[in-house]
């Protein structure tokens, strides 16, 4: 008989739950959207119950699809989104909705936190911005504006750990918090202790006792609970692994295991990351760039982040073209963006619908270069390579310091497209690599779980036995010194007249005081 491990993760467009038996074979897989509600301009939420809900029907599907047999589950592990926060109570249920990254909410405690709070952030927790989209900001936000949700909280926690506390009947004592996801806080730990920073949680003014307690991603949290083994069609007992968080984990389900290997999470968010063993000073203060821990205890990672790179394209579909449920859309747009020349006819796509970074704090997104030539083909071309330029900034600085890079592995459903693999394998001058499966966090997670209940012995080396290469796309000298020239002038461009320009255009808005 087989054993069987589950894994879902509960990522900003929904659920994805998948069953693995120990050699590796993807039993069952199920998917449930989520809703995100945005009740004022800048302000981003979802309800925190529709991930337990995402995730409980997804596992029940897979339990049936997959005729799996209840005793033969071995053990349940977990991802989810990182930066976030969804308050709780002594019963485990949520306070408040569930705030997530694309909030903005907390623009005035950023500000403050950045202006007038010694920033020992960047010795222990190897960052350097302060953000909106960090939950000690989110928390900070809370505290101040919704005392009453705070006094009835007992905890804060991440939404995949919502959802585990749900599936083991836990209480608030019970909240944990692992170190994947403390990374999502970016500031208020120590990086080399992989725990919190009562240094600066001090001098953020956040209660400890609001904060989980940080554990090993690969511990044993808890045990699946009757009531809910009674929903999911599982047998009660089943141990609940504790996980990480979707960067960490779609980077060890995707191979993604040595030091020096890249990868490129092509999801909402378009993320890039570089695994290290040490923290470096020189990357540690550059905005743009977070310094993490991953789910592997002898490694960190440096990761880059566009919160709308995914979200550009899947917003030009939808709001620009009303694309609503054309199916082929995708492929149409990449079929005229390569019928259309390097370098997109001049125009040029600032991928900042979320806005930018610490250096780009009033940053929109923008098209540069348009003309009565420009058509669809044109501008999908250019989303594109924005978001492949946004990349070489970090690229650029990662090799500067010494770090090599001649591959990326990529995964989400930007791994589909293989004008953008090529794209971005030209902009990098480094060679891009998709897989044969491409299930990412959900594998990664069934890995964690076996692994933390003993029945595998070595995660690195289990990983590169369930992963394979499907293509390589390797760069083209010619096209990457022409993209280099591209990119120098945009740097020029950004770095000069257009922090005016979103300036002004951040004082129409009104979120700048004129």
């Amino acid at each position: 008989m087989s054993s069987y491990y589950i894994g879902f993760d509960s990522g900003t467009q929904g659920t994805k739950v998948a069953i693995y038996a120990d050699d590796s074979r993807l039993v069952a897989e199920a998917f449930r959207a989520h809703q995100i509600l945005y009740p004022k301009p800048g302000w981003a939420e979802m309800d925190a119950n529709q991930f337990y809900r995402a995730a409980a029907e997804g596992i029940a599907e897979c339990v049936q699809k997959g005729k799996v047999d209840p005793k033969e589950v071995k053990g349940i592990s977990c991802s989810g989104i990182i930066c976030g926060i969804v308050p709780i109570d002594e019963g485990w249920n949520a306070t408040g909705p569930y705030m997530l990254y694309l909030d903005g909410r907390s623009a005035a405690e950023a500000q403050e936190i950045s202006q007038s709070v010694e920033p020992v952030w960047i010795e222990e927790s190897g960052n350097c911005e302060v953000g909106t989209y960090m939950p000690p900001v989110m928390l900070k936000w809370l505290l101040k504006h919704q005392p009453d949700l705070i006094a009835a909280s007992k905890k804060v926690v991440t939404n995949s750990h919502f959802v585990m506390g749900k599936l083991g009947g836990f209480n608030a004592t019970e909240a944990y918090l692992d170190w994947g996801n403390l990374s999502g806080w970016i500031i208020g730990y120590d990086a080399s202790r992989r725990d919190w920073s009562q240094r600066q949680l001090d001098l953020l003014g956040l209660p400890r006792e609001l904060l989980p307690e940080v554990v090993n991603p690969a511990k044993v949290v808890g045990a699946l609970c009757k009531e809910a083994a009674h929903e999911l069609g599982l047998r009660e007992g089943i141990p609940l692994v504790a996980g990480s968080g979707d960067i960490m984990q779609s980077i060890l389900g995707s191979g993604v295991t040595d030091l020096g290997c890249c990868s490129d999470v092509t999801g909402t968010a378009s993320i890039f990351t570089v695994n290290v063993d040490r923290m470096n000073k020189v990357i540690t203060t550059r905005p743009g760039i977070v310094y993490a821990m991953s789910t592997m205890e002898d490694q960190f990672l440096y990761w880059g982040y566009i919160r709308a790179g995914g979200l550009s394209l899947g917003w030009f579909k939808e709001e620009v073209m009303t694309g609503h449920g054309d199916h082929e859309f995708f492929q149409r747009m990449d079929k005229l963006a390569g019928e259309t020349p390097l370098g997109s006819k001049c125009s040029l796509f600032f991928p900042y619908l979320q806005g930018g970074d610490a250096s780009l704090p009033n940053a929109s997104a923008a098209w540069l270069g348009l003309f009565g030539s420009s058509n669809a083909g044109s501008m999908w071309r250019s989303m594109l390579e924005g978001i492949a330029f946004e990349y070489l900034a970090w690229v650029k600085l990662f090799r500067e310091q010494g770090i090599e890079i001649k591959e990326v592995v990529c995964t989400g459903g930007g791994a589909n497209s293989p004008i953008w693999n090529q794209i971005k394998a030209d902009v990098l001058d480094a060679s891009y690599i998709t897989l044969k499966r491409s299930e990412g966090a959900v594998l990664g997670n069934a890995l964690l779980a076996a692994y933390g209940v003993g029945e595998i012995k070595d995660l690195k080396q289990s990983t590169s036995q369930w992963v394979a290469q499907k293509a390589r796309y390797n760069p083209t000298a010619q096209h990457h010194k022409a993209y280099h020239a591209i990119y120098e002038k945009r740097k020029e461009i950004l770095d000069g007249p257009m922090l005016e320009i979103f300036k002004h255009l951040a004082e129409l808005s009104g979120d700048v005081p004129a």
